[in-house]
């Protein structure tokens, strides 16, 4: 999610709106009043997770960071605005976070940049004061520029190479991109997602590539011989052969199926639009997608409400088929630091990982923050 999806969903401009969040030793955990009661029976889904009130928001936004932008050929405090969207893998006994980071250069009311943060314990982090991937004076300018690379999902394959999709935003279209790396600080980028020129110039975003837990390791999968992907502001789905290649399944006019799609009743948290979080895993049951619903305000020219988080289950043996689906959000904005900032109301989940035998999931608030919860 980001500030171009507002404009397309609602038809409505959203006006974008400095210290590293301080060191807290306690984790005191709330569990969101949502949908535990409702869910506690769900074998399928993964619950319920606990915000940790102690230590969130754990990445705030920075000052002093100094960057050499190639592209503007000055430096610049590359994420004194915000930072949200983050995703995360488990390497070497560590938790990696790959964030989104906006600097306050406003000729496009900020470029994202993708930062990287360490932490032994899952809750703290410390992080690089350069971004690891950003836009540069490449092929990819043209897309990447002025908006820069927004909302990362990072899987490994079988031989530890991670694969990471991403937005990347020129100001006017959002398009879905691939990048790899062997170590998460150097990347390589593989361009867009969609490579057939037909759809180059089509919005596509949000890249949740379906994959397998190996211990603390998220391994990319195949199914019936391929990879798969979920993608966009729809649900929609998509396969691939090597994981940088990819193609839509398509309707019957031809265009992306919606397979996870919004759901038409006013009443429910993903009335507005349904986009992808995390990778999604198989498991015994099936394909479990955790994915970040928008509900509209009761007239949808004004805009979207809330973002919160749904689970749904799909055939592991049929992507596009769906098993069950959470009607109420697992996870959704209840504190100050997720209502109020350059969206409000925003809970938006992207990373997660199985760390110290728990879940932690990593989310951006308000795309202003970034917050963690825990499943024991």
């Amino acid at each position: 999610m980001n500030r171009s999806s507002l404009f397309l969903m609602v038809c409505a401009v959203v006006v974008m709106t400095g210290c590293q969040s301080s060191e807290k030793q306690q984790t005191n955990h709330s569990t969101s009043d949502t949908s535990q009661a409702e869910t506690a029976s769900v074998d399928w889904a993964l619950l319920p997770f606990q915000k940790v009130d102690s230590a969130n928001p754990i990445l705030l936004p920075k000052s002093g960071t100094i960057f050499h932008c190639p592209i503007w050929k000055k430096d610049i405090q590359w994420e004194e605005h915000d930072v949200y969207n983050p995703t995360a893998v488990v390497r070497d006994g560590k938790v990696y976070m790959i964030y989104r980071a906006e600097d306050t250069v406003k000729v496009v009311k900020g470029t994202s940049r993708l930062g990287l943060a360490e932490s032994s314990d899952g809750i703290h982090f410390t992080r690089l004061s350069q971004p690891v991937f950003y836009p540069d004076n490449d092929a990819m300018k043209q897309y990447e520029w002025m908006g820069g690379c927004e909302d990362p999902r990072v899987v490994e394959d079988s031989t530890g190479t991670y694969y990471m999709t991403y937005t990347a935003y020129d100001g006017k279209t959002a398009r879905l991109c691939v990048a790899s790396s062997k170590d998460l600080k150097k990347w390589k980028k593989h361009g867009l997602a969609f490579k057939e020129p037909n759809y180059k110039d089509m919005w596509s975003k949000s890249g949740s590539i379906v994959c397998k837990q190996q211990d603390s390791r998220m391994v990319a999968t195949k199914i019936n011989g391929k990879y798969w992907m979920y993608w966009g502001e729809n649900g929609l789905l998509a396969h691939s052969d090597n994981l940088t290649d990819w193609t839509f399944v398509a309707d019957e006019k031809g265009e992306p199926k919606a397979v996870v799609a919004k759901r038409s009743d006013t009443k429910l948290f993903d009335n507005g639009l349904v986009e992808p979080g995390p990778a999604a895993m198989l498991t015994d049951k099936g394909i479990l997608l955790i994915y970040n619903g928008a509900a509209f305000r009761p007239k949808p020219q004004e805009g979207v409400e809330m973002y919160a988080g749904g689970q749904v289950l799909l055939d592991k043996n049929d992507p596009a088929k769906i098993i069950a689906r959470l009607d109420q959000p697992f996870i959704k904005p209840e504190k100050d630091y997720e209502l109020v900032g350059q969206v409000n109301k925003v809970t938006f989940v992207e990373g997660l990982v199985f760390f110290r035998n728990k879940w932690f999931l990593y989310y951006g608030t308000a795309d202003s923050k970034i917050a963690v919860a825990v499943k024991e």
